[in-house]
């Protein structure tokens, strides 16, 4: 380029070639990066034959050979302290940050640079002026030529190492990952060499893209794979294969999330060039804690939704509203789990929390102490077993079904179909009347009233007549109906066992008294059946043959009356 004949059009040429033959070199030391830092005694052996050669001409007084020795020394003492700081600066490569790599490579290239200042400063342009005819000194002229381009070499290797420095580091997580080799072979193509530059603004390159690609469709060929897996586990489980169906159902969803979230991170950790920021990882840390925890949530309340279902269908002695409160006490500890991790991720000290919790803890339960009266009502209520969930019940003139039994409150489904929230607190303080605490008999109690001018024949065939019906009905409970106890061998001492399990039999039919308008006849029975529907058809039977004995009998129904006697 220093020539006075070169065109321009040579100089921007030559300079291309400088340029190109700077990136092949870096991407041949990248390559080989390994091989390159063993190769760290360069040049030792020849410094150290020249050293010796210089003292014996010291000795013969050979001043232009020494001179000639100096400067081959000072030559390879530059390219051996570039090839230290380069193996200096291949070990900083793996930097967790580039921010941290540029703080090295600033320091590792003003080290070395100041070891060579002197060198650097070393001026021998007078001896090329020589017009001596020698051999000796011709070889000295050519290895002063060789240090000054060497010098040169050594600036542009510091600038083009600034000027590569992201590239390099780039480069060196491709070679981490076995990729460079690749990347390479990839960029050697004339339309990459376009394109790349293009690309490069936005951070990105057709490797990337074409990696991008690779990745995304093996994590969507691989959630297929890991969906199988879990649905194969699941059914070979004895314990989990009642519940496979429901658990896949339920964690279905927040898998294909999960999954598209590896897929979000990897695709950002790629452009990012293999690079972990910390705000993003946490932030993805977080969004992995959120999803896991509602995949256990539901697989929990899928297992929690069955096993109340098999509770309900069968014969069994725990309740499953206590299942229903158990699975929100989990639920509950699940969210606080959760909590205590996102914390944690986000680098807030939990020591220090957990520890305020003792002296915050008093002055909570002070401003909950409703919600903690309210929470041991829900543990009262549900060891008492004063009622479960679908039962009817009457509390403090409030009725209804229990459709849940919270944490807090019970709620009822009133019969016009509204919905009541009563405080757990008042429940457990409250008298409850359960009507579904009955398994057999549901009482029909009537008075019938009978004419004064009805003969007593007809009025006792009545009363035996009714009460042999009612002894034979199928719908009516009686003395010789068969009930098969929950515990035969369980004797309550203090209660009798028809009482403790709900069971009436009673069947009652007399006169029973001389009203102002009537005689009236009672009858008192209970229908085997304690369903609402099914004692009404029972009832409305009954009173129906007690319509047909009265018209048998010749008997009829009073109502309220007033005699007028005329004493004339």
């Amino acid at each position: 380029m220093q020539e006075n004949n070169i065109t321009q059009e040579m100089i921007s040429d030559i300079a291309q070639k400088q340029e190109n033959s700077y990136r092949d070199a870096i991407e041949n030391i990248m390559t080989n990066k390994y091989l390159f830092i063993k190769y760290n005694k360069l040049y030792n052996s020849e410094i150290f034959k020249l050293k010796k050669i210089i003292s014996i001409n010291k000795r013969a007084g050979n001043r232009y050979a020494i001179l000639r020795d100096e400067v081959k020394i000072n030559t390879y003492t530059i390219l051996r302290n570039q090839n230290e700081m380069i193996i200096e600066i291949l070990t900083a490569l793996n930097e967790k940050s580039s921010e941290n790599f540029n703080k090295q490579l600033i320091k590792i290239i003003s080290k070395y640079q100041s070891n060579l200042q002197k060198i650097l400063l070393l001026d021998y342009k007078k001896y090329l002026s020589l017009n001596i005819k020698s051999k000796i000194l011709t070889k000295t002229k050519k290895n002063i030529i060789e240090f000054y381009k060497i010098k040169e070499i050594n600036s542009d290797i510091v600038s083009h190492i600034y000027l590569f420095k992201d590239k390099m580091y780039r480069l060196n997580k491709y070679a981490n990952y076995n990729l460079l080799g690749s990347v390479l072979f990839i960029n050697q193509f004339e339309i990459v060499k376009i394109i790349n530059p293009i690309l490069e603004i936005y951070n990105l390159s057709i490797f990337k893209i074409i990696l991008i690609f690779v990745v995304s469709s093996f994590i969507y060929f691989i959630r297929k794979v890991v969906y199988v897996a879990i649905e194969k586990y699941l059914i070979s489980v004895k314990l989990l294969k009642k519940y496979s169906t429901s658990i896949l159902t339920r964690i279905r969803k927040p898998l294909e999330i999960m999954i598209v979230l590896i897929n979000i991170e990897l695709i950002v950790y790629i452009f990012n060039d293999f690079l972990v920021d910390e705000y993003i990882s946490k932030s993805f840390n977080i969004l992995y804690t959120i999803f896991i925890i509602w995949l256990i949530y539901r697989v929990l309340n899928a297992v929690a939704t069955i096993k109340i279902h098999d509770i309900k269908e069968g014969d069994k002695k725990i309740r499953y509203g206590m299942i229903n409160v158990g699975i929100k006490i989990v639920n509950f500890i699940i969210f606080l789990i959760a909590l205590l991790i996102v914390l944690n991720i986000l680098g807030i000290d939990l020591t220090a929390i957990l520890s305020g919790l003792g002296i915050g803890g008093i002055a909570v339960a002070l401003a909950s102490k409703d919600s903690l009266s309210n929470f041991f009502g829900t543990i009262s209520v549900l060891l008492s077993d004063v009622f479960s969930q679908g039962d009817w019940i009457v509390i403090d003139g409030k009725e209804g079904v229990v459709v849940e039994i919270g944490l807090r409150v019970t709620t009822l489904r009133t019969f016009d179909n509204a919905l009541i929230a009563i405080p757990n607190a008042i429940l457990a303080n409250k008298e409850v009347k359960n009507w579904n605490k009955r398994k057999l008999g549901r009482r029909i109690k009537m008075n019938l009233g009978v004419k004064y001018d009805s003969s007593s024949s007809d009025i006792k065939n009545t009363i035996n007549e009714i009460r042999n019906m009612l002894d034979t009905h199928r719908g009516i409970a009686t003395i010789n109906t068969e009930f098969q106890y929950n515990n035969e061998e369980q004797i309550a001492k203090l209660v009798s066992k028809d009482d403790a399990e709900g069971i009436k039999k009673t069947l009652l039919v007399y006169l029973d008294e001389f009203s102002d308008s009537s005689i009236n006849i009672l009858v008192y029975c209970f229908t085997k059946s304690v369903d609402w529907e099914e004692w009404l058809e029972v009832k409305e039977d009954v009173m129906h043959k007690i319509m047909e004995i009265f018209e048998k009998n010749n008997l009829e129904f009073a109502f309220p009356s007033i005699s007028i006697y005329n004493e004339k």
